[in-house]
């Protein structure tokens, strides 16, 4: 039932803009805190940052503070991930997740979307 269904991936140029999105369906989107994770060819999906359900509290790994920036609207029932300044190692695939509550660690989070590529060049 669950589904959480990322976009706005694509190939840049170092210093360009994205902006992710995750539309979420088949949970009440507003009850969960949202995160978003990157995983590179050969390494670990690692954090990169979070939001809480009332959007209050956020969350961000120190390699991307002060170029990401999560917000949500829960009225889409979206969350999104604005970022700047991007980097050749911000290389990736992106995904989206829901946890019951804010958390940096990928093993709290229930529901995961399919993954959107970022591939950034210098």
């Amino acid at each position: 039932q669950a589904q959480l269904v990322e976009s706005g991936g694509g190939l840049v140029q170092a210093g360009a803009s994205l902006r992710l999105s995750c539309a979420a369906s088949g949970i009440t989107f507003s009850r969960y805190a949202m995160g978003w994770f990157r995983q590179a060819p050969g390494k670990e999906r690692e954090f990169v940052a979070a939001v809480s359900w009332s959007d209050s509290r956020t969350a961000y790994a120190e390699s991307v503070k002060g170029r990401f920036t999560i917000s949500r609207d829960n009225a889409k029932n979206t969350v999104y991930l604005q970022m700047n300044g991007l980097l050749p190692e911000d290389t990736a695939v992106y995904f989206c997740a829901a946890a019951s509550t804010l958390r940096t660690s990928k093993e709290w989070y229930y529901y995961w979307g399919q993954g959107t590529q970022v591939t950034v060049s210098s």
